[in-house]
Parts: structure tokens; C-alpha cells; sequence
């Protein structure tokens, strides 16, 4: 076998070429394959017609006319590779001549040699041209990977300094938050929904609070106490205002509306011991909230929301989330939404705040219409509508978590802020 390019040899004995990249195999007469012999061993840059003569038609006296007639044969059994020419040479002979360039087609051949020859022998500019392509790929696979939307998406947030923030009759520090620049990131945006209230809070000395916004909606998640590293879990207050004119929300009232409807029904309520750890086969880290949407003379909105997490791996796991959504009299019955998936965790910096950032791929979502629903919960049902069409894979922040408690930011009414219960149960 005789290579001719990296991809195709002649067979001298069987008289044909090989194509290893098609598998074809192309019949040669005996006076083709042997002037075809002759022209790749040739040490002269052009075969004489008398050189080639003798070569494929031995021991016999042929006109030259039969010369010709196998040159264009076995030009058309060439035509298919481009980079192989056969050349009349005027009044001298012929010439075969192979680009250096069908070394392109040689990564169908498992040949070293070849490999070797296709690097070195293609010219600078397909070499950079190739480099540039393989960057351009890598910028590409990059920028549409998870990794990178992920950390885009936190990257929308930003924290300043502690604000000092006055609820209840008492002035605490709340860390802000704020999405893509939200304007209007003066206290007063939160203190508004609030009547001014002289009481409330002062059997506390202090409290912790994180106060943020995706510039539409402005949360507060508030934990009563002095722990400024722990949340004791007791007396959380989150409340979202989704309306820009102040809600004039009463704290002491709302504490005492709060308290009779987390007591009258808890859809969400998970019925286990905590676990010490040692028993079941999966560790079931469970999140619990209630969070409230005041809008100036209309009924209280309360959304009951669960998360769990259940964890493969260090990192991967089962995501489900559950959130009904009741009005103040009952007027309007739940509307539960659910969310099953599988989420992968990454870790991240908000400002100077670490943050942990889930990311659901969702695999299934239910949505169940109440069968009554107040005018005051119809923008909740229709942004829950739009998302059970829409999200197929959502963010959920975690900015906060100690033993007992979490604050989490998540997608829900555009981006909500609260503060959770925290337990973990084996199941």
C-alpha cells in the first residue's frame, strides 16, 4: 500500500485506491495503477511520456495516444480529491502535485503520523483561525452554562451597609439588599406601609432585619432580640408591600390578625421530631414561613410557604416547594401552588454578604384555582398563573442560616424576602 494523502493509498497489487475516510475503494486498470505507481515515486518533479510508458505498458511498443488516454481516466477517478492534480507538463511529460492541505481530512484516520503532518503543515493563518474558534466555542459553552447564569443571576443583587430602620417604636439595624440598581433605597420606602407605633416592639432592646427590593416590591424580614449572630425563631415578622401607596398596616393589630390566622390553619404544617441525625436514609432540611402582602383598604394577604431540600450529594438534590395563599376573612380559599424539582447549589458573594444560590431545574409544577377568590388576592393568583406557564427553571437565595432560622430571597410576586423556620427531619 502506497499513501498517497494521510486519507488514501493505491493498492499496487489489488490495483485500486482506498478512501479511509469513506471506505470507497476505486477500480484501477494495471497501466493506471502503474503510471500512478510511477508518478508518486518518481525522484523527477515531471514524469517523461517515455518514462511513464514503460512503466504501465512493459515489454510492449504502445502510441502515446494510449499515454493519453489513461492520464484523463485516471483524472476522472482523481476528480473527487481536490488536493490531488495531475498536471500536463508541456513538451516535457507530467506532473502529479498534492496540496499539503489534504492533511485537513487525515482526523478520520487513526495515524500518528498523519496527526503530526496536519498540524505542522497547514499554514499559520488555518492555525489561528482554528484557535480562534476553539476560544470562541469555550467563551460560548461558557457563558450558556448553568455555572455562569447562576452566578449572573446573584450577581444582580447588591448589599450596602447596615440602615437603621424603625418598626414598632423601635430603631434597629436591617442589612439592605437591593436588585439591578432599584432606585428609592431610602428607609422611609419600607417605614411608609407602617403606622407610626410607640409600643410595639419596646419590650425588645434591639432586633435583626433585612430589608430588600427587586425595585418593585420592598420586603422586610425582621427577628426580634439581642442575638445578633442567632435568631431565637420566635415573633418573625415578614411583610412585602406590593403597592406603591403606603399600606398604613397597624403592627400591634397585625400581630394579634397574624396570630389568629397562622393558628386558625396551617396548610404547609410538617407533623416530625427534629432529628438528631441518626435516623433515616435521607436528611430532610425543611423551611417555613408566613409572609404577608399589606395593601392600604384591603383585606391582609398571608402566604404560607415550605421548602425542602433533600440532598444527593454535597451539592445536588430533590427541591420542593409548597405555598397557599388565604386572605384575612377567608373570603378567598387557598390557592396552592407547588413546585417539584432538582436543584444544584452554588455558593457566592452579595457585596461583602456569602450567599448560597439554588438553582431549580423545574420537573413539575401544580397550580389549584380556589373556588372563591377576593378582589384583593387576584393579582396573587394571576402572577402565580403566569409562572406556572412560564418558570422552568427558577433561583432561590439563601443570604442567611443559623440552627434554627434562615432568610431566604425567592421567586415569588417578582423577589420576596423572609425570614424562615429551619429544621431537619429524616425521612
Amino acid at each position: 500500500m502506497l499513501k498517497i494523502t494521510p486519507y488514501l493509498e493505491l493498492d499496487t497489487e489489488a490495483n485500486q485506491l482506498v478512501d479511509h475516510v469513506s471506505g470507497k475503494k476505486i477500480s484501477l486498470t494495471f497501466s493506471e495503477s502503474a503510471v500512478l505507481h510511477r508518478l508518486l515515486l518518481s525522484s523527477n518533479p515531471v514524469c517523461s511520456k517515455e518514462e511513464l510508458l514503460s512503466a504501465g505498458w512493459p515489454d510492449r511498443v504502445v502510441a502515446v495516444t494510449s499515454l493519453t488516454q489513461c492520464i484523463s481516466t485516471l483524472r476522472k477517478k482523481l476528480d473527487g480529491y481536490r488536493e490531488i492534480q495531475l498536471k500536463t507538463i508541456a513538451r516535457r511529460g507530467y506532473q502529479l502535485h498534492i496540496s499539503t492541505q489534504s492533511h485537513v481530512k487525515m482526523l478520520a484516520v487513526n495515524d500518528a503520523e498523519s496527526m503530526k503532518a496536519a498540524f505542522f503543515d497547514v499554514s499559520l493563518l488555518v492555525k489561528i483561525s482554528g484557535i480562534v474558534i476553539a476560544i470562541l466555542l469555550l467563551v460560548m459553552a461558557w457563558y450558556f452554562s448553568d455555572y455562569h447564569k447562576v452566578h449572573q443571576n446573584l450577581a444582580r443583587w447588591s448589599s450596602d451597609e447596615q440602615f437603621e430602620l424603625k418598626v414598632g417604636g423601635l430603631k434597629g439595624s436591617a442589612q439592605l439588599l437591593y436588585k439591578d440598581d432599584a432606585p428609592h433605597l431610602h428607609p422611609f420606602m419600607w417605614e411608609k406601609h407602617l403606622l407610626p407605633d410607640t409600643s410595639f416592639l419596646t419590650c425588645h432592646e434591639d432586633f435583626n432585619a433585612f430589608a430588600a427590593t427587586d425595585g418593585e416590591n420592598y420586603s422586610i424580614a425582621l427577628c426580634p432580640g439581642n442575638d445578633k449572630e442567632q435568631c431565637a425563631g420566635k415573633g418573625l415578622i415578614n411583610l412585602t408591600s406590593v403597592d406603591s401607596e403606603p399600606a398604613e398596616l397597624n403592627l400591634q393589630e397585625f400581630v394579634d390578625l397574624s396570630s389568629a390566622m397562622e393558628q386558625r390553619i396551617r396548610y404547609n404544617r410538617v407533623m416530625l421530631p427534629e432529628s438528631t441525625g441518626t435516623g433515616g436514609a435521607l436528611l430532610e432540611h425543611n423551611y417555613q414561613a408566613d409572609v404577608y402582602f399589606p395593601v392600604k383598604d384591603e383585606l391582609l394577604i398571608r402566604a404560607d410557604i415550605n421548602m425542602s431540600l433533600i440532598y444527593d450529594s454535597s451539592d445536588t438534590g430533590e427541591f420542593h416547594s409548597s405555598t397557599c395563599i388565604t386572605d384575612q376573612d377567608c373570603l378567598t380559599t387557598p390557592i396552592k401552588y407547588k413546585i417539584r424539582g432538582k436543584f444544584k447549589q452554588y455558593s457566592g458573594m452579595i457585596g461583602g454578604l456569602e450567599a448560597d444560590i439554588f438553582q431549580v431545574k423545574v420537573e413539575q409544577k401544580d397550580l389549584i384555582k380556589p373556588d372563591k377568590l377576593n378582589d384583593s388576592a387576584v393579582r396573587f393568583y394571576r402572577d402565580l398563573r403566569k409562572r406556572d406557564i412560564k418558570d422552568k427553571e427558577v433561583y432561590f437565595i439563601r443570604i442567611h442560616q443559623d440552627h434554627k432560622t434562615a432568610v431566604w430571597i425567592i421567586p415569588l410576586f417578582g423577589q420576596v424576602t423572609a425570614w424562615y423556620h429551619y429544621e431537619r427531619f429524616d425521612i
